[in-house]
Order: structure tokens, then C-alpha cells, then sequence
């Protein structure tokens, strides 16, 4: 039996081994109309940096490696231009001679990827203008730094890879502004999560300029970018808005397609035509949570994808589950991870959640290094089960986010999290793990023991006469910002003093991060109080509220 292989990287890559590895006779084919057949394209960013210093070690594989490892033919700059499925040919061309043959197939997979979207924009032709996905793109613009010098850059676009973009090329010694449509960075947090990540990233010396979009761009030596408001000028431009499944050959072949013009396939990997199989970027996946359609482009799920689909090919029934778009991201010190479901795309599936917001240590406060982290987590009101968790800290985010991740796959309530054992030690945790805690808090919530309110409810109840707000910090802490209006009794005095406290109206209670409040409404709740806790405390309400009133003026960069 032969194979063929349209696009190698992470999907088509990973499908050539697992068949190997299967089936020792099988005759394998990859073409690849670039010239490397397997880089790591999530490493990219770090070369342009001067993390990675080693060009060679973003290439996985070669040919000659494919060949003397996996015995398989791995032809780069062969691009496919047609696919022939009654004829189960592959109409070619050899770049380099122009040669063009016909290739067949007894089974097909299409691994060719997603492509940089770059807008119908006036000025996108500018030699100082570079998007960013694959080794001749990390080249040109590694290029350009070295033999140009730029002084500073405008990244387009606040997603995973924009972000790491800005960091490395602020590392190279640019100044680096980041232009985002949106009003936050990386789109699967949501606003309160990603408030942290703006007050760091600017304190690392990074611009941001959001809710705000590119209408043109102009060379005159130098780059003046005309925004919606305001304009701003640099030597150098990464276009990085998202990508677009690069469909076009399975689309001329009469593949299905869904709207967004991704490759329909089923749980095997299987087009809707016979023999022919997709992975990757280009294919519609299935949210694991909301079970609805969907184009999440990641490495993981692309070699998964590839690994199903030559299991189907070699007679293992194999099925894809979903893609939960587990993710994160390093910047600088900090680290961003997200799983599952935001507030987003929780009401766009039209899921009845409840959410959790905890602030704990990366591990025992005692021992020498910990650092805080903020942890949210939305859960199903009905039943409990962990929608999504997103995580901006430093030290053990990625760990925490990896338990969570795991325990949404496996259907896990949020309560659940409560009864994990995971592992302890002062260095690394804390006997109470932040996952545990996570659990603990929510528990709380379904079973009763308090109720709260959240940071976006503030401005309304700071207008109510029929509410108390109540915040329970030290004086010191209260020093350095409050809630307007709010009762100051610190927590060690709040039994000694109830009777500054109305009891005909609710008391919304406040402190640094929700867990001594929590201890004040179990308090005031006992003595006959309504009584409602701050979700994720002050420090979470006076970041959103500190970053909604933050914004970059672009005038003075005219």
C-alpha cells in the first residue's frame, strides 16, 4: 500500500512516523512545497530573540533523516497543485526545474497547514512589513534586524504568537509597540485575567494600543501606521492577526469545507471523500467542551490529528476527541496559560456557568521565592463540571493549568478539585495545592457557605443605598486604595465591632484577594447578615479598573 502526504510540519510529520511504526512496508511519500519538512514553528520567535542561538536546532527532521530513520520519501519544494481523486493521482511540480508529474495514492492525507492573514491594507507590500510562520519567514526578519539595525517595531496583532514576538524582538533592543483590535491581549483570556498581563508587559517597556485597528501603512523610509485614532511610526512591522486554513486544494478537488473554509472531517481524520484523510490547521475540530465546530490551530492537537489518522489507515479505529485549546505562554518572567472555555465562548455555547477566582502561591509562603498567582475557573451550574481555567503567574502555572486541563478531559466537577492529592513539598507547593484551593472555594459557593459578587458589580452597589460594602484590610493596605464608600473594619476587629454594620441591608465584603473576607462573611452570616464576598478581592477589581482606564496615546506619535 503507498501513502501520500501533502504538507509534512506537525500533522503530516507525525502521520509519516506513526505509520512507519505500524506498518514496515508501507511505501510513504511527503511532499512539501517548502524547503523544510519539520521545524518548530512555536520556537521561531525565541530564534529572532537570541533565546534559541542555534538556526539548526528549529529543524527537526530532514529528509535525509526521514529516509534513513523512518525509510520514508520526503520530497521538499514539490508542491501539489491537484488532487485527482477519481484517477487517486496527485498532480505535482518541482519547484527548482518546473518539472510537473502525477503522483498515486492508495490513501491520502492532507497536512497543509494555516497561513498568515494579511489584511487588504494599502502599504502591506513594504519590505519593512514581515508576517511570521514558518523558518524563510524567521530568516528575513532576523535579516533585516542584523543588516538594518531598526530601532523600533509595531506588532500587529495581541495573540500567542504577537505577544512573543513583542518579548523577543524587545530583547533583540528594540522599542516595541503592540497594536491590538481588541480591548486585551490573547483572546482565549478574558479582560479581568489579561489586566495583569497588560500592567507587566508595559512595565517591561512594551507600548500596547488597544481597540484600536490599522488603516494603512506608508514607507517613507520609515513606517507611519494611520490607526482608527491616532497613528504611530517605526522601522519595522510584524503582521500577526491570526491564520487562515490554506483549503484551497481540497476545495478544488470537492472536499467539504465549513464556512470559515476549513476541511470538514469526521472522528477518524476522514474527508467525505473516500481514501483521502486531513490534519492539522486546516481542518474544523470539535470544542471539547461546547461540542460545537470549531478552527483551533495547535501544535498538540496536530500531531494527535496526524497520529489518528494513519492508526484509521493501518485498520486501528482511532477517533479524535476534540480540541480543548489548552495553551500557554511565556513573557518574560510571566507565564499565561488558558483551557477550555473563557466567559466568551462559554455564552456563545450557550452554557449556564458559574466562575471562581483564587490568588495563592506558586508554593509554601515561607520557604524563599513564592509568587502569586491569579487563577479563574468557570464551571456548569447544574452539574459542576470544569468548563475552562485560565492562569497568569510565574513559578507552577503551567503544572497548575496541566492538572486542570487533565481534569476537564476526564469530566471532572470543579468540586473534585478539593480531594486531589498532589504533591508537596516548601519548594514546590503548598500543603493546600492553589488547584486544591480552587476547589475549596467553589465548594463553598455550590454548597451555600457564602455567596459572592464580582469586580464588574462594584460600580453599581457603590450607587445603592440598600447595600453595605464592607472591606475588611488592614489600615495600611487600605492606604493604598479603596472601594469608594466602603466600611473600614480589618478582619481581627470585625466581631468586636458588628454594630457599625446595618443588618436590613446586604453586606458586599472586600479584602486583598477574597480569602480573609470570606472568613468575614462565615462571621457576619452567623450573625444574621446577607452576605456576599469580592470574587478574586481588591487587588483583582483595582487591576481591571486601573487597566479599563489605561490607554496609550497614539496622537503624540504623530
Amino acid at each position: 500500500m503507498k501513502t501520500v502526504i501533502i504538507g509534512g510540519v506537525a500533522g503530516g510529520a507525525s502521520a509519516a512516523a506513526r505509520l512507519r511504526r505500524l506498518d514496515e512496508h508501507m511505501q510513504i511519500v511527503i511532499l512539501e512545497r517548502g524547503e523544510y519538512v519539520s521545524f518548530a514553528n512555536c520556537g521561531l520567535p525565541y530564534y529572532i530573540g537570541g533565546e534559541i542561538k542555534d538556526r539548526d536546532q528549529l529543524t527537526l527532521q530532514t529528509p535525509q533523516s526521514f529516509k534513513s530513520r523512518f525509510n520514508t520519501d520526503v520530497r521538499v519544494k514539490n508542491e501539489a497543485r491537484a488532487i485527482n481523486p477519481d484517477k487517486k493521482t496527485v498532480t505535482v511540480k518541482e519547484l527548482e526545474t518546473g518539472r510537473v508529474y502525477e503522483e498515486s495514492y492508495d490513501k491520502l492525507i492532507l497536512s497543509p497547514g494555516a497561513s498568515p492573514i494579511r489584511p487588504n491594507i494599502k502599504g502591506m507590500e513594504s519590505d519593512k512589513v514581515f508576517t511570521l510562520r514558518n523558518i524563510p519567514d524567521t530568516d528575513r526578519i532576523k535579516t533585516y534586524i542584523e543588516k538594518k539595525h531598526p530601532a523600533s517595531a509595531i506588532v500587529v496583532g495581541g495573540g500567542y504568537i504577537g505577544v512573543e514576538m513583542a518579548e523577543n524582538l524587545k530583547k533583540a533592543g528594540l522599542d516595541v509597540t503592540v497594536v491590538e483590535l481588541s480591548d486585551h491581549l490573547i483572546a482565549p483570556l478574558d479582560f479581568d485575567m489579561a489586566a495583569d498581563v497588560h500592567r507587566y508587559i508595559k512595565d517591561k517597556g512594551i507600548k500596547l494600543v488597544l481597540n484600536n485597528g490599522v488603516q494603512s501603512i506608508s514607507d517613507n523610509g520609515r513606517l507611519t501606521v494611520e490607526l482608527q485614532k491616532g497613528s504611530i511610526c517605526a522601522d519595522m512591522l510584524i503582521m500577526s492577526v491570526g491564520v487562515r486554513p490554506d483549503s484551497q486544494l481540497a476545495k478544488d478537488c470537492g472536499i467539504s469545507l465549513n464556512g470559515r473554509g476549513c476541511i470538514v472531517v469526521n472522528t477518524h481524520m476522514q474527508t467525505d471523500i473516500k481514501d483521502i484523510y486531513a490534519v492539522g490547521d486546516a481542518v474544523e475540530v470539535v470544542d471539547f467542551v461546547t461540542r460545537k465546530p470549531a478552527f483551533i490551530p495547535l501544535a498538540g492537537p496536530a500531531n494527535k490529528q496526524g497520529r489518528i489518522a494513519a492508526d484509521n489507515i493501518c485498520n486501528i479505529p482511532s477517533e479524535y476527541e476534540g480540541t480543548q485549546g489548552s495553551a500557554v505562554l511565556k513573557l518574560f518572567d510571566m507565564t499565561v496559560a488558558t483551557t477550555g472555555c473563557n466567559e466568551k465562548s462559554a455564552v456563545a455555547g450557550g452554557l449556564d456557568y458559574d466562575k471562581t477566582y483564587i490568588y495563592s502561591g506558586s508554593h509554601a509562603s515561607y520557604y524563599p521565592g513564592a509568587k502569586n498567582m491569579s487563577i479563574k475557573a468557570l464551571w456548569e451550574k447544574k452539574t459542576g463540571k470544569i468548563l475552562g481555567a485560565q492562569i497568569v503567574g510565574f513559578e507552577g502555572v503551567d503544572k497548575r493549568l496541566d492538572v486542570i486541563a487533565s481534569a476537564i478531559r476526564f469530566g471532572a466537577k470543579i468540586t473534585d478539585l478539593a480531594s486531589l492529592e498532589l504533591c508537596y513539598a516548601p519548594p514546590f507547593s503548598s500543603a493546600k495545592d492553589p488547584v486544591n484551593m480552587l476547589g475549596f472555594v467553589a465548594e463553598n459557593i455550590i454548597t451555600g457557605k457564602v455567596k459572592q459578587y464580582f469586580w464588574h458589580d462594584v460600580e453599581r452597589l457603590k450607587k445603592d443605598s440598600g447595600a453595605t460594602l464592607l472591606d475588611v484590610r488592614t489600615q495600611t493596605e487600605v492606604l493604598r486604595g479603596k472601594i469608594d464608600g466602603a466600611i473600614h473594619i480589618p478582619l481581627d476587629k470585625l466581631r468586636f465591632n458588628l454594630a457599625m454594620i446595618p443588618k436590613d441591608k446586604p453586606v458586599y465584603v472586600n479584602c486583598h484577594s477574597g480569602q480573609r473576607s470570606y472568613i468575614a462573611c462565615r462571621i457576619l452570616s452567623q450573625n444574621g447578615y446577607d452576605c456576599y464576598n469580592l470574587a478574586g478581592g481588591w487587588r483583582l477589581y483595582e487591576s481591571v479598573v486601573h487597566e479599563q482606564a489605561s490607554e496609550y496615546d497614539c496622537t503624540k506619535c504623530r
